[in-house]
């Protein structure tokens, strides 16, 4: 039913549990599965030397923290038998990255946790998934925490 499913991470618990969800229907179907993480390139803009260096600094632990991610996740449906493939995507607002790479991958199903962040930085930031719901066209399978 599903071919590849699409799997956007960030390290959270509620992440951990889309992935271990991915799995189980990866496996029923016979699915392909690529694991996402989202960074955005450019989170605060500046001049001169500081922000060049800042923006280095920042870049280089994202990718840190974006791998790490990834290469949790890739262990659990390697583990399992699963074909799987990991990427870093790109994009100023998660849910856009998300959308960009669903249809450069061609995944007919997203599986995502209902949220990584808590207190009033999700307050703030708002739902990711709920952002995601409201631009893709594929269904989304929501693993809550």
């Amino acid at each position: 039913m599903f071919k590849h499913i699409l799997v956007p991470v960030d390290g959270s618990e509620t992440s951990t549990k889309a992935v271990v969800k991915a799995v189980g229907l990866a496996k029923a179907f016979g699915s392909v599965v690529t694991v996402l993480y989202v960074i955005d390139p450019y989170p605060f803009t500046g001049v001169g030397a500081d922000f060049a260096y800042g923006q280095a600094q920042y870049l280089s632990a994202a990718t840190a923290e974006a791998n790490q991610a990834l290469d949790e996740a890739k262990k659990v449906f390697e583990d399992a038998g699963v074909q799987v493939s990991t990427l870093v995507g790109e994009g100023h607002a998660v849910h856009e990255g998300i959308g960009r790479v669903l249809s450069s991958v061609d995944a007919d199903l997203i599986v995502m946790g209902s949220h990584g962040r808590r207190g009033l930085e999700k307050l703030m930031l708002g739902s990711v998934t709920q952002r995601v719901l409201g631009v893709v066209h594929v269904p989304v399978l929501v693993v809550r925490d």
